[in-house]
């Protein structure tokens, strides 16, 4: 197999004078005549090719004398171990190699014409210095080269097979030419420390200073499968590639281990707590034993002995032949495996200490390749599955706390060294005392913000949706009445008729708080027992009595259409809302570490505290209280515009008003323990709160009108300072599209215990079609558009 040769420190003389040297030294102390005889006509038969002793440069030669070389040659490669040693002369430090065993032979044969032999990861940079350290070594200079060199060659099924480079050269004389430079110890101990710099080493070694004369000898060993276990720790160990790139890298490695092409991989978590299967963690991974399913009970998806091995034993369950298994058992397992014309199935426990995490499951379409004898090979595998999977699913239960903390509790990111720091107290407390407290959290001179976005008379709404299921649940009955009445003329439905058109008549002119209580105790008592008489008449009654209980909720017995909608809809805002606030808050958190809740109701609310002492050691400047307050100006704006964005795809047409509250003083806000949650500290501070909760209600004074509208973000203060400040904030959302040109400013009427507030309203503008966001709306003209 020839190659260019490439720029070296030496030059190629390929020769094989030192095998003659060999055999005329040997002549001299050998007394067997044979062997005599046989090297005697070895010497005598290559002087007949003097260049092969010479030596020659170009490696087109190899060719010419294939034949003298391998006679010559024949007792470093004999023919009894042709077809087992992978074995071949070549070029020092080139990809050139002649004069092949058989086996090497066949293995380039197996690879293509095409195939070009190449070291793994070795660049002409790396081999030149490779080439500078056997002349050190000339020189007795003592430097270590002991990194291993590997050729990858695919075999005739395109899987790929590893093979470690031994090299020999006890055939190579290296010889200094004229132009080579004498080289010191400070020259090596410079080299050592540079050594990335290649053009230091062709300074101290300049190329060609040296010639190379012989040949080397390379022995091949296939460790295709000690390379597929360390690439496969790669695999698992580091986190480098997405999710289907790692699984497409772990199938092409088990694939070289078990040399079938055509082997699948896949993976089935455990769930020990609930005793089923589930979905791997990674969605991109296939289950044999799931297939399409969620969750399956583990002793139905699999057989008895499978369960047994897998679960109890955590010992592999191997199917050599999927047919034979099909015809005794009809699981979850067997029909999967039939649907993908799977003949041969091994499933590997990942388990540790007795826990089962999850199943490997190897499948081929050939019965017999996957057997009970070639699952040994999993034993140097399955520890490392083990640690990855293990680790997967401790990162896994840990989001699954962040989520908790982060959706049940009010401990948000950005504070949370404060409680690493006081739970490490805690624990030296309790480890020293046996007793430890954790003490509340508080933090100091904080400015507050706060905003919402308000479903408009969401009570309205939700009243118009519980009436309206009323009604239709009424008028459902009274046509199933009617009905039933024309077929048997009985009194009792006259009487219930009467009562259930009373009830719609009062529900429709006044709906109060005990309207569904009410409506409810007349179903209990004498719509109820009427509908199972009537299911059980023949015909149209039965039929309608049918469709009626298919309206009605189970648990409650009361028509969930409207309401559901509404619920929907509503459900449907404050997750959508929710999840942009919070990704908008990765922003925010940038301009300065502060604490931030959001809460649902029929819309979303959130609170927002900044100052130094809730940033670790980062100094703060009143420039972030303003870069934050403008950040929830054009959020609270964004947010609106998803609101009304969101009304093309919900159930329910509602309508939303936006607030935010300026507190310009600091404050000081507590965790307390008891009720694990942040709440605000001391008397004063307490006007904060009571301002929160009534601000929404607010009229402007001397008017009916409330402060917050639909279509206008409104804003709430009591300082000059503030009005100027947020008309400041106003001029810019007005230059960005955000909002509209005019603001009212008004006085607020006093509320109890709240004296002296004032707020400025302004349009929001708004973008229906995000690739065009210049075209805005106001709220009348979105109104329009959206009908």
């Amino acid at each position: 197999m020839m190659q260019k040769i490439k720029e070296f420190p030496f030059e190629i003389l390929i020769s094989f004078h030192k095998v003659i040297d060999q055999y005329n030294e040997e002549l001299k102390h050998i007394d067997r005549k044979i062997s005599r005889d046989y090297m005697e006509s070895i010497v005598a038969y290559i002087k007949d090719y003097p260049q092969l002793i010479e030596g020659f440069s170009d490696p087109k030669l190899l060719k010419k004398y294939e034949e003298p070389i391998s006679i010559l040659l024949d007792d470093l490669f004999p023919n009894v171990l042709t077809n087992n040693e992978i074995k071949a002369a070549s070029v020092p430090f080139q990809n050139i190699i002649f004069n092949s065993s058989k086996r090497f032979s066949s293995i380039l044969k197996s690879a293509g014409e095409k195939f070009e032999l190449v070291m793994r990861d070795v660049e002409d940079e790396t081999l030149y210095k490779y080439a500078c350290i056997q002349i050190l070594k000339y020189y007795g200079f003592d430097v270590d080269i002991s990194r291993p060199l590997y050729y990858d060659i695919p075999d005739e099924n395109g899987i790929v097979k590893h093979y470690r480079i031994a090299m020999n050269a006890d055939f190579i004389e290296i010889i200094p030419k004229k132009s080579a430079k004498k080289i010191t110890q400070k020259d090596v101990d410079n080299l050592i420390e540079n050594v990335d710099d290649i053009e230091l080493w062709k300074q101290k070694i300049p190329p060609k200073s040296y010639v190379f004369k012989g040949f080397g000898i390379i022995n091949l060993t296939d460790v295709t499968i000690d390379e597929a276990i360390s690439e496969l720790k790669t695999t698992l160990l580091f986190d480098e590639t997405n999710e289907y790139e790692e699984l497409q890298k772990m199938q092409e490695i088990f694939r070289s281990i078990y040399k079938i092409p055509e082997l699948s991989v896949g993976f089935t978590m455990f769930n020990k707590q609930e005793m089923v299967f589930e979905k791997s963690l990674n969605k991109d991974a296939y289950s044999f034993i799931l297939d399409e399913e969620l969750v399956n009970d583990c002793q139905t998806g699999i057989c008895e002995e499978g369960f047994k091995k897998l679960v109890e034993e955590n010992d592999y369950f191997v199917i050599p032949n999927v047919d034979i298994y099909l015809k005794k058992h009809n699981n979850l397992l067997a029909r999967n495996l039939a649907k993908h014309d799977i003949k041969s199935c091994l499933l590997a426990p990942i388990a540790k200490n007795g826990r089962l995490f999850g199943v490997l499951e190897l499948a081929s379409k050939k019965k017999n390749e996957l057997n009970a004898i070639n699952a040994i090979k999993l034993e140097d595998i399955l520890p490392y599955l083990v640690t990855t999977l293990e680790r997967n699913t401790s990162d896994y239960e840990n989001r699954i706390k962040a989520v908790i903390q982060s959706e049940c509790t009010s401990i948000h990111p950005s504070v949370l060294w404060v409680f690493e720091k006081e739970a490490k107290k805690f624990i030296r407390d309790l480890d020293s005392d046996g007793f430890a407290s954790f003490k509340d959290i508080t933090f100091k001179d904080v400015y507050p913000l706060y905003g919402q976005i308000d479903i408009v008379a969401s009570s309205e709404a939700r009243n118009d949706a519980i009436k309206q299921d009323l009604i239709d649940q009424l008028d459902i009955i009274l046509e199933i009445i009617d009905k039933a009445y024309k077929k048997e003329k009985l009194s009792i439905y006259e009487q219930v008729r009467y009562r259930i058109s009373d009830f719609k008549e009062e529900v429709s002119d006044n709906l109060n708080a005990s309207s569904e209580q009410e409506v409810f105790n007349l179903l209990q008592t004498e719509v109820n027992p009427l509908m199972e008489h009537l299911e059980k008449q023949s015909g149209d009654i039965m039929k309608l009595v049918d469709e009626y209980k298919s309206k009605i909720n189970p648990e409650t017995g009361i028509v969930y259409n409207h309401r559901k909608k509404y619920d929907d809809t509503v459900q449907m805002i404050n997750r959508t809302m929710s999840r942009y606030i919070d990704k908008k808050q990765h922003q925010a958190q940038e301009i300065y570490p502060h604490y931030f809740e959001r809460y649902k109701t029929d819309g979303v609310d959130h609170n927002m505290y900044i100052g130094a002492s809730m940033a670790n050691k980062k100094p703060f400047n009143k420039v972030y209280l303003f870069n934050l307050r403008l950040w929830q100006m054009s959020t609270m704006c964004e947010m609106e515009n998803r609101f009304y964005q969101l009304q093309e795809t919900t159930p329910v047409k509602l309508e939303a008003a936006s607030l935010i509250l300026v507190y310009n003083n600091t404050m000081s806000i507590r965790y307390r323990m008891d009720e694990k949650k942040f709440d605000v500290d001391g008397t004063y501070n307490a006007r904060y709160e009571i301002i929160k909760k009534r601000i929404d209600k607010a009229y402007i004074k001397d008017t009916e009108e409330r402060a917050t509208q639909k279509g206008f973000l409104t804003i709430v203060y009591s300082q000059k300072e503030d009005e100027e400040e947020y008309l400041q904030y106003v001029k810019y959302l007005q230059a960005k599209k955000y909002v509209d040109v005019d603001v009212e400013v008004f006085q607020l009427e006093d509320v109890q215990g709240v004296v002296g507030l004032k707020a400025m309203r302004v349009k929001i503008l708004y973008t229906l079609d995000k690739g065009h966001p210049e075209k805005t709306f106001t709220y009348e003209d979105l109104v329009a558009e959206l009908n």
